[in-house]
């Protein structure tokens, strides 16, 4: 009955009424690990565990876990399929592929089990018959008589050996073997005209004995032979000791085994100290050998007795993992089989599908039979041939549309009414920097929110700033209505309001240094005649009167040659590179305001010695607008506010010089990107081209320049020289014959920081 029900089984799983559900194959997974369990208890149980269990019980227990196992397999079987049903994208012809792989399982499935099942009841019946306690019986009394046999010939010989010591005794004179030599045994005969030496031989060979010898043994255990009869070459080898002391003391005999060899002591009555030895040389190993031989043939018969279960299990086991094998090999080749009869129809759905996702080249592999399948395939490849022509027309006009497009320099973008990105050109996506592929079915909102923004008004043109790629941009855009959505053109301006930012700052460069000229020379000459009214009649020890006329002075210099090249180029003029001491300047320009601001901190922290190529009017220039902007960044403070400090550091690394300015202002404006732009500042007074100046001066000094937040509130300004490429650049500005004087004067530079 159990193997009727696991062959109506696949039926029932594969016929599609009932639905399998996962649960249905846990239930099926449950039962197997379940029947298992209990298969275990039943073969652990019993008292002798190494009998053997009746082939019925067997059977039926293979039977029942043989079931759950087999559904087990079809029903992964059933699941491969439907996944390659869902992977080739047939349809409803998935249930066919199914259904194929359901037949071929269960036609390999039946005869597997029902092949195992009388095996497995063949093997226990003779198992059980050569395993059985008649066998066991014949093999025990078998081993007695062997026993028996094998004890009787060592008697046998053991008694034709004292026999001849019996008889050597009484033909010879006790008293003449007594004093017996090697040499006088050779001259005795006796009345038959034998020597000892050829009586000993007669007496072997009428008792079917192979070898033998008279011996006594001497004070200091050495033998002496009188006479042997060796024929193997090996007397002196086969006498035991052991067994010879044990006739020494008053043993009848000793019989011994070694070997091939029979081997026996005895002592020759009458005559003390004279032993006799005999030997028996058997064939093929022996009566000893061939009754160890049996006896292991008993034993391993009684091991096999004892693994008699162990094996049986064994077997079915193997019978067992057979069975599934071929069955898990038989829904594979279901699997195979079924996906060949319904491959042509899986790629017809396929391939129908891909044309519904818009590729009109697919087509299905030509078909190698003139069925009804071939003729379907032929029909439906002509089919996608004229849908592929009739949509090429369409094609050709959308890339005459693209190339007119491509060849635009503005960037143009189509959008749905969902707000979709249809199409756009390689100037919208090199302008807005955006990957293509991505960006079509993209929301414009998530792309560029800034012309998403324009959508949602009115506006037919605007102008809009946008960051792209972490640059700032400007883009005049444009905006036209089509059928079902909107087309964006745009325009870069911003290299072109760039341009024009530069041309007025150039222009009012211009105005500005020509309203600088005039104050410039009453300046002078008022600070010369102060020096020369007033000179004479100040403290000599107060040395700031001359220190600040002679800085107006210079610094109406300074200003005086700026503003000639501001006039004749709207620019900054060429730096002159010269050794200069970083430390003099920035105590210069921290001096002009210490003394403006006495109420204002200035702390510095330098090195010895910070010796720097640059143009000492530029660089003091650039010092003194940043310490001038951390001033006026205190005042606007207000009233109640903490006292100001300003503080100067000076860092020289082996390459790097770094010159630190810290205050404790209002900070950075929101707009901190903008500040070195000309006209950008944030004070009402403000001209905007002071922190653009120092720019230009840092960078051309192989600069950079910094700014950020203070903790606690302020600003850091950070210049950073980089001193190798300023030492290029004063090799390369300076003749070769003055190269020897800028090095000595760089030299005493230092030697002057260091000393200060």
């Amino acid at each position: 009955m159990s193997g009727e029900s696991t062959i109506a089984a696949p039926r029932r799983f594969w016929g599609g009424r009932p639905r399998i559900t996962p649960a249905v194959e846990l239930a099926v997974l449950v039962v197997a690990i379940a029947v298992g369990v209990a298969t275990y208890f039943v073969v652990r149980a019993g008292a002798a565990p190494q009998r053997l269990l009746t082939p019925p019980l067997v059977a039926l227990l293979l039977v029942v876990n043989l079931g759950p196992c087999v559904a087990l397999i079809m029903l992964l079987g059933r699941r491969l399929a439907k996944s390659r049903v869902a992977k080739s994208g047939a349809g409803g012809e998935g249930r066919l592929h199914v259904r194929l792989v359901a037949l071929f399982s269960t036609i390999a499935t039946v005869p597997t089990v029902l092949a195992v099942i009388f095996a497995s009841v063949m093997f226990q019946y003779g198992v059980e018959f050569w395993l059985s306690d008649r066998v066991s019986n014949v093999l025990k009394n078998a081993t007695t008589l062997a026993q028996e046999s094998y004890e009787q010939s060592l008697a046998n010989w053991n008694a034709n050996t004292l026999q001849a010591a019996d008889d050597i005794a009484a033909h010879w004179t006790p008293d003449w073997l007594r004093t017996a030599t090697p040499q006088t045994i050779l001259t005795k005969r006796d009345a038959y005209g034998y020597t000892l030496t050829n009586y000993l031989t007669l007496q072997l060979y009428n008792r079917q004995l192979s070898e033998g010898a008279l011996f006594r043994v001497e004070a200091n255990n050495q033998i002496q032979f009188l006479t042997r009869v060796d024929e193997y070459g090996s007397v002196e080898k086969q006498i035991d000791p052991v067994a010879v002391a044990s006739v020494q003391r008053d043993k009848r005999s000793v019989v011994t085994v070694q070997g091939d060899r029979i081997r026996v002591v005895a002592p020759v009555p009458g005559v003390d100290g004279l032993l006799l030895y005999a030997g028996r040389v058997t064939e093929g190993g022996g009566a000893n050998r061939q009754l160890q031989r049996f006896g292991d043939v008993v034993a391993d018969f009684r091991a096999l007795q004892a693994r008699a279960r162990a094996l049986q299990l064994q077997f079915n086991a193997a019978l067992f993992i057979v069975a599934l094998l071929i069955v898990g090999i038989a829904v594979w080749i279901a699997l195979v089989v079924a996906d060949r009869l319904v491959r042509p129809v899986g790629e017809m759905v396929s391939a129908a599908r891909r044309i519904a996702d818009g590729d009109l080249t697919v087509r299905v592999p030509d078909p190698r039979t003139d069925d009804e399948v071939g003729t379907l395939a032929n029909a439906f490849n002509r089919m996608t041939f004229r849908l592929q022509e009739q949509t090429g027309a369409l094609e050709s006009r959308r890339a005459l549309i693209e190339a007119v497009m491509s060849g635009v320099s503005a960037g143009v973008i189509s959008v749905d009414g969902r707000g979709a990105i249809r199409l756009l050109n390689a100037s919208a996506v090199a302008q807005l920097k955006l990957d293509e592929t991505q960006a079509v079915g993209a929301q414009l909102a998530d792309v560029a929110p800034e012309l998403a923004e324009l959508l949602e008004g009115d506006t037919r043109e605007s102008i809009v700033q946008l960051t792209t790629g972490g640059e700032p941009r400007t883009l005049a855009v444009r905006i036209t209505a089509d059928e079902d959505g909107r087309v964006l053109t745009f325009d870069d301006i911003t290299q072109q309001l760039l341009d024009q930012r530069r041309a007025a700052w150039s222009d009012v460069a211009r105005r500005i240094a020509h309203e600088i000229k005039n104050p410039l020379t009453p300046i002078q000459l008022a600070a010369e005649r102060l020096q020369r009214r007033y000179g004479k009649t100040i403290d000599e020890k107060d040395g700031v009167f001359a220190q600040l006329t002679d800085t107006i002075v210079r610094q109406v210099g300074d200003l005086r040659r700026m503003v000639d090249e501001f006039s004749s180029f709207a620019r900054m003029p060429k730096p002159v590179f010269h050794p200069e001491s970083l430390i003099d300047l920035t105590r210069q320009a921290v001096f002009l305001h210490e003394v403006a601001h006495s109420d204002i901190t200035f702390r510095l922290d330098m090195p010895e010695a910070a010796p720097l190529v640059c143009d000492r009017r530029q660089i003091g220039q650039a010092l003194t607008n940043i310490i001038k902007n951390a001033v006026e960044a205190i005042e606007a403070r207000g009233e109640g506010a903490p006292p100001g400090e300003i503080n100067v550091t000076l860092d020289h690394g082996e390459r790097l010089m770094t010159a630190t300015i810290a205050d404790n202002g209002i900070g950075l404006p929101l707009e901190r990107d903008r500040i070195v732009e000309p006209y950008m500042t944030t004070r009402a007074r403000g001209t905007g081209l002071g922190l653009a100046i120092v720019k230009k001066i840092i960078e051309e000094h192989c600069g950079t320049i910094a700014f950020s937040d203070r903790p606690g509130g302020g600003t850091v300004v950070t210049i950073v020289f980089d001193t190798l490429q300023l030492d290029a650049l004063l090799d390369d500005n300076r003749d070769p014959a003055e190269t020897s004087k800028g090095e000595g004067a760089l030299a005493m530079l230092t030697r002057t920081g260091q000393k200060s």
